[in-house]
């Protein structure tokens, strides 16, 4: 069953100078519980698309479908991590008031059980007094990730989510990833430039082209849904994969499926 239906999305930003096409002619599906990365070249349009699927931005042409129902503004069962962890969240709000906050609609007793729940699901179980200035900005993603689960959203949407932190960080924030998606069989869209990020992840790589974005290829990954970092980098079907996904970014062969 398809939770995601992107069906000849494209939008065109108009300005003072001029018309700059971002994305055209988008059509992919995203199953339910399927985790989807999405790569392509910097400023192809891989924030723009993603902003249309969330409904912050009005698509200039085609459809986005979330369970059959076309989106027309921000759907209530999604939520989204951006890149910038530090603008994400509320330094003047306590870590687990941060998590709470998309739930004011809830009890008070409801929010903090979800909180507490997120946190724990991120290890951060007993940073919930802190604020967000104390912590490291792997730990503050962290927190924009347990914000996000606690919403419980049936869709994931995560804007270049690891970007802004170092190596090490960014390997412990993936691992993370795949352990909540295991065990909560959450569905997730991940954007990234970064092609190792997009084979380790995924269980399909979409491939787009330079602006405006198309999609010049659908990759299946075939890596099992436990990895590590070390193990599955080193095999041959990773590498493989990495070395389609590269050619195909520099204008490589477009019929790999």
């Amino acid at each position: 069953m398809n939770m995601l239906e992107v069906d000849g999305l494209g939008h065109t930003y108009k300005g003072k100078d001029g018309s700059h096409t971002a994305i055209d002619g988008l059509d992919f599906t995203v199953g339910a519980g399927e985790l989807v990365c999405v790569v392509g070249p910097s400023g192809c349009g891989k924030s723009t698309l993603l902003r249309t699927i969330a409904g912050l931005i009005r698509p200039s042409r085609g459809t986005v479908s979330l369970h059959g129902t076309k989106v027309d503004g921000v759907p209530r069962d999604l939520a989204v991590v951006f890149q910038d962890y530090s603008r994400s969240l509320f330094p003047w709000l306590s870590v687990t008031r941060n998590v709470e906050f998309p739930l004011r609609s809830l009890s008070r007793t409801e929010r903090e059980a979800r909180a507490v729940e997120a946190l724990a699901a991120v290890g951060l179980a007993a940073a919930g007094k802190k604020y967000p200035w104390q912590l490291s900005g792997g730990m503050q993603q962290r927190v924009a990730i347990a914000r996000a689960l606690a919403y419980r959203p049936s869709l994931l949407l995560m804007d270049e989510p690891f970007a802004s932190v170092d190596a090490q960080t960014r390997f412990e924030l993936e691992d993370l990833l795949l352990r909540i998606r295991r065990e909560q069989d959450t569905t997730v869209l991940l954007v990234t430039h970064d092609i190792d990020e997009s084979v380790y992840l995924g269980d399909r790589v979409l491939v787009l082209s330079k602006s405006p974005a198309t999609v010049v290829a659908h990759l299946d990954v075939p890596l099992g849904p436990v990895r590590d970092q070390i193990g599955t980098r080193a095999s041959e079907d990773f590498v493989e994969l990495r070395a389609k996904v590269a050619g195909l970014l520099q204008g490589g062969p477009v019929s790999v499926r």
